[in-house]
């Protein structure tokens, strides 16, 4: 019966972060061969035994007890939901096609370093089993890979509804252009949201969404929709929409070298001087010195330098499958050699850097020497390489452990014996560290959610960019054992989402001194009525404005803290006289419609903008379901306007709005 077998395996990989699976997987066996019983065979309730005893003994060796007491408990759980699953499903096929239908789920990620590695443990495999050859380690591989990729596609979906949100977020600013670009964007989100609610990944989208989002972005703050060749100079920008325009930049530049990290995490990896120049490029770009043409130059010198660097590693593999060729006829270490080499192969056909595999294939070259290996040597040599492994994917234990690793394997090609225990309890300080810190994440993580529960119903750009920063904590806070790249995305949302709590915390008090002050109708009414605070004043949906007009500049969001600011500048010099008032346009001072014709719904803004004069407004653009209005105060005097749409506001009353 294979289902034990498999239960077996769950805690070395939920508990594999903690402490090392060999360290893990000897307990087990240990622990089995005292209750004498062999340790593919153990049950629950020996399992559950094992975990509160011997497991939760040594898991304290490496990080405190509450931690160690929680997650045995998390795995006692997920034993229970296993099980129950298990006798809940049809009769089980094959280990072997199990794990391909298991592995067909990643069919899509192709250029996954762990899809190609698992996709070439198939395929040996396969031929394997024909042969009549076990085929139990290879499928254990494969099931742990799979595990990897699972993890790896969830936490890339947490990033991409973190994404999602902050596009939608900014379409809500820019849908009222009406553009080409417009509809193109809305299309984009909305493939992109089926593809999440599929639980799919779409990153060329995503970044195409992106740069298309900034683009509308700087437009709409730059104010400089016109009619192409129209030859009309751009207007010139105000201080603050200047000051908007050159921090749209500085996001987008950033964004563009977190994907060029990524994008090229291989060739950074391999190339340490590289490496060194994006840290310095990112350095600048956070000081605001770095702009798009520096960004798009950098890219182009990382992609001829991944090219050299492939090139000479399609050279170096070439030599290596020659060398090894004559190791793959038969035996464990022969389906381990060709497993690598088809890993490669596949790798490097794709345009991709497999430097962690030729690492792995020279090594291998090297402990092999003159083909003579005894079992003793093979399975040192692999513990070498899985423990390698284990570092890489721990970077922070690199810089401690590589120079140890270097030596071990030094003194293996000389056929010294290796004792690695003393390298594995210094990986395990380092993965302790790591599981301390993720708790430490959860813990703020939990505080941000809980302070930001009685903020959640305010107004403001910056509440709502809290929220959304919320919902994606909580995705994350739901995640299981995390990769590096995923706790330092954790790290940097709680950090954005800390900031933000202590401005809404900072907005919320001004709020309620705005209450006291004018009364809770000053607050809720403004903010109610003219939805400031939201995403933007935006025109309502399907309102294009003419390609052939200059809108008026983008204002930002208003925050409670900007309605605040205005508080002491009530007052000042005489109303200024409107002349020549246009149809459907009207004068308002101190609440009361001064000039145009009489007309209720006049009357009835006259009112709201008495409220804005209060907090210190001074532009405001609105809806409703029949009209739209603009609202523009020179002095203590409003000029207001309204029409059936933005393009006939703007050919009616602009002009006048303006002050002309």
């Amino acid at each position: 019966m294979s289902a034990p077998s498999e239960l077996h395996r769950l805690p070395v990989q939920m508990l594999g972060d903690l402490v090392s699976p060999r360290a893990l997987e000897r307990i087990l066996q240990d622990a089995a061969d005292t209750r004498g019983v062999p340790a593919a065979g153990l049950d629950i309730p020996t399992l559950e035994d094992i975990l509160k005893k011997e497991v939760f003994k040594r898991l304290q060796l490496t990080v405190p007890a509450p931690l160690a007491k929680r997650r045995v408990s998390e795995v006692l759980n997920e034993l229970m939901k296993a099980t129950q699953e298990r006798s809940a499903v049809a009769p089980a096929v094959s280990s072997l096609q199990g794990l391909e239908d298991g592995a067909r789920k990643f069919s899509l990620y192709f250029d996954w370093p762990e899809t190609q590695r698992l996709r070439s443990l198939l395929v040996v495999a396969r031929q394997e089993e024909q042969q009549g050859h076990a085929v139990a380690g290879l499928v254990q591989e494969g099931q742990d890979l799979v595990v990897q990729l699972e993890r790896r596609l969830q936490e890339s979906l947490v990033a991409q509804a973190q994404d999602l949100a902050e596009m939608r977020a900014a379409f809500t600013r820019v849908q009222g252009m009406g553009s080409r670009e417009v509809r193109r964007l809305e299309t984009l989100i909305g493939q992109i949201d089926e593809a999440q609610s599929q639980g799919t990944l779409l990153p060329a989208e995503v970044e195409r969404a992106r740069t298309l989002t900034f683009s509308l972005r700087k437009l709409l703050e730059s104010s400089v929709v016109q009619t192409v060749g129209s030859g009309a100079a751009p207007p010139e920008l105000d201080p603050e929409a200047q000051a908007r325009v050159l921090a749209l930049e500085q996001e987008h530049a950033a964004q563009q070298l977190m994907a060029l990290e990524r994008e090229f995490a291989a060739l950074l990896g391999a190339r340490p001087a590289l490496h060194a120049q994006h840290q310095t490029l990112a350095g600048r770009q956070r000081e605001g010195q770095v702009g798009a043409a520096e960004v798009e130059a950098w890219r182009a010198q990382l992609q001829d330098a991944r090219d050299e660097v492939l090139a000479e590693q399609r050279a170096d593999f070439a030599a290596l499958e020659t060398q090894l060729t004559p190791h793959t006829a038969s035996g464990e270490l022969a389906m381990g050699v060709r497993v690598l080499l088809d890993t490669v192969r596949q790798t490097l056909a794709l345009g991709n850097l497999a430097t962690d595999a030729l690492r792995e294939l020279r090594n291998t070259r090297d402990t092999l020497g003159d083909g003579q290996l005894d079992a003793s040597r093979l399975a040192a040599q692999q513990e070498l390489l899985d423990l390698e492994r284990s570092a890489r994917a721990l970077p922070a234990s690199l810089p401690e452990l590589e120079p140890l690793i270097a030596q071990a394997r030094a003194r293996s090609a000389q056929g010294e014996d290796m004792d690695l225990g003393p390298l594995w309890t210094l990986l395990e300080k380092h993965m302790g560290a790591a599981a301390q810190e993720r708790d430490a994440f959860d813990l703020r993580a939990d505080t941000v959610i809980h302070e930001y529960a009685p903020l959640r119903h305010l107004a403001g750009e910056t509440t709502q960019k809290l929220g959304r920063l919320v919902d994606s904590l909580r995705a994350q806070r739901k995640l299981g054992t995390m990769s590096a790249s995923a706790r330092a995305r954790y790290g940097q949302t709680l950090t954005e989402a800390e900031a933000l709590l202590a401005e809404a915390q900072a907005e919320f008090q001004a709020a309620q001194q705005v209450t006291a002050t004018f009364g809770e109708d000053a607050l809720s009414g403004l903010l109610g009525v003219f939805d400031l605070g939201g995403e933007g004043t935006s025109v309502p949906t399907g309102a294009a404005q003419p390609a052939s007009a200059q809108p008026a500049p983008a204002q930002p969001p208003a925050t409670v803290t900007d309605l605040l600011a205005g508080l002491n500048h009530v007052g000042g010099p005489a109303p200024v006289p409107a002349p020549a008032i246009p149809e459907d346009a009207w004068t308002i001072h101190a609440g009361r419609v001064t000039g145009g014709l009489n007309d209720p719904a006049a009357t009835g803004m006259a009112a709201l903008l008495a409220q804005a004069d209060a907090l210190g407004l001074h532009r405001l653009d609105m809806a409703d379901t029949m009209s739209v209005w603009s609202a523009r105060r020179s002095g203590t005097t409003w000029r207001l306007g309204r029409a059936e749409d933005w393009e006939a506001l703007n050919e009616r009353t602009g002009t006048w709005l303006d002050g002309a």
